[in-house]
């Protein structure tokens, strides 16, 4: 073995370079280059053990349009992309000499956002939306990203989505309930800004005070503990049908239990806007454990460690029989 270690620190850095250039960080794709294993530890062990330690962090960037976005989701944004990964670029698109687009002004120099401005040369938002595109094209050729924010809920921005997903890249879109289906669906992953949005502690005490109508599923207010008709007034039901057929299409083990992980991310492919947090849901556990008459979870040890999983099926006619599980006596969680 003393033949394996290599003197040179030439040498150790090409072999280092080698083992990080063969690791893909885009979304499911984990592809490491065939390499030596023994001649790595052999040389310094300290390249691997810090290479397995650090996660690797995806370059965003992330690009607004301000004739379709309001400023006031800005942290909610950026908090939700820090989630995703680093957004190393950060720009806004649209003619901040109008009224409409004046709100930015106060939120563009505090979180570092590079305004772009575009003159409105005739009536219409064309202008703003093809600097965008532009834009978005000359940062895609660069090859530094590995995916792209889009904050708008224009269906303009569809074409560009879909092309940035043909470059391999990660898409996410931001937008309003009002955005299109086609752009939605057209991201890898679709955020409706309304769960962005910071509650305001005086609406929510008026809400207490006066019960709103009866137009939004009020069992949604049990798991937060709060009024969601005072965050989300317009909050559907959940989508029961949707979740159900989606489970029994999730490849699980003999006895039916899929993994929420794997769960999670089929319900993200097959319907790319979908978020827990609609639905006034903090968590996609905390929805799932509300459909305890048609389903069923439980956690189970992780093999190889003290960690434990959380598993889902459908409830077996033996368990249907039983009724649902008691909830614990305490829902702080």
């Amino acid at each position: 073995m003393a033949g394996l270690v290599v003197q040179s620190a030439s040498v150790v850095q090409s072999i280092a370079a080698q083992v990080i250039v063969g690791w893909d960080i885009r979304l499911h794709r984990s592809r490491p280059v065939p390499f030596n294993t023994e001649v790595i530890l052999a040389v310094t062990p300290r390249v691997v053990t810090k290479l397995e330690a650090d996660e690797p962090t995806l370059k965003l960037a992330v690009l607004i349009d301000a004739d379709n976005a309001q400023a006031t989701i800005i942290e909610g944004l950026l908090a939700e992309i820090a989630t995703f990964g680093e957004a190393t670029v950060k720009r806004i698109y649209g003619d901040f000499t109008s009224p409409a687009s004046g709100q930015w002004k106060k939120v563009l120099q505090t979180h570092a956002i590079k305004p772009i401005q575009q003159f409105a040369n005739t009536t219409g938002k064309n202008a703003t939306d093809s600097t965008l595109i532009i834009d978005a094209m000359d940062l895609l050729y660069t090859r530094r990203f590995d995916g792209f924010c889009l904050v708008s809920s224009d269906s303009d921005f569809t074409g560009l989505a879909l092309r940035i997903r043909e470059e391999g890249l990660i898409v996410l879109g931001f937008g309003e309930q009002k955005t299109p289906e086609a752009f939605r669906n057209a991201c890898h992953k679709f955020i409706f800004t309304e769960v962005l949005r910071p509650v305001s502690p005086q609406k929510s005490s008026a809400s207490t005070t006066h019960p709103p109508a009866a137009q939004t599923p009020q069992p949604i207010s049990a798991t937060s503990g709060e009024p969601e008709s005072a965050q989300k007034p317009s909050s559907p039901a959940v989508p029961r049908k949707f979740i159900l057929n989606a489970l029994g299409s999730t490849q699980g083990d003999d006895e039916g239990w899929v993994h929420l992980g794997a769960f999670g991310s089929y319900l993200t492919k097959i319907k790319p806007d979908f978020d827990p947090r609609l639905y006034g849901f903090k968590k996609l556990s905390d929805l799932l454990k509300a459909m305890g008459d048609d389903l069923e979870i439980k956690e189970r040890k992780t093999k190889g460690s003290s960690a434990k999983s959380l598993y889902v099926r459908r409830r077996t006619a033996a368990s249907k029989a039983a009724g649902p599980p008691r909830q614990p006596p305490t829902k702080s969680q």
